[in-house]
């Protein structure tokens, strides 16, 4: 099997799209803990470099979320956090099953089920 820049990307797409969720879910269960800032996961703009200089393979980064905070200094958004959670659930899952698709591709081109 090849180490193709399409399963570099979809597996580095795949752990970026899983530490958000991970990010998400902390968030969502820290809303009502004063001072607790939002973490939010970054990945796809190095994805994209990564893509366009033919390797595919990239790390994500965890910052903290520069939204407003309420008055007890907590900055989650359960509307926010629950629109983000679907979204990313919703990528993983693509991704999952475009790994799932290339790697039946290559059992396929190698006769094997």
């Amino acid at each position: 099997m090849t180490d193709s820049v399409t399963i570099n990307a979809l597996t580095s797409a795949a752990d970026g799209l899983a530490a958000r969720n991970r990010a998400i879910n902390n968030n969502i269960a820290n809303i009502n803990t004063p001072n607790f800032q939002a973490s939010r996961v970054q990945f796809e703009d190095q994805l994209r470099a990564s893509v366009a200089a033919g390797d595919g393979a990239a790390d994500y980064t965890s910052k903290l979320s520069l939204e407003p905070t309420r008055h007890d200094g907590n900055n989650v958004n359960l509307d926010t956090e629950t629109v983000s959670a679907i979204d990313t659930v919703l990528r993983y899952q693509f991704a999952t099953q475009a790994i799932n698709d290339e790697f039946k591709s290559v059992r396929s081109v190698l006769g094997t089920s």
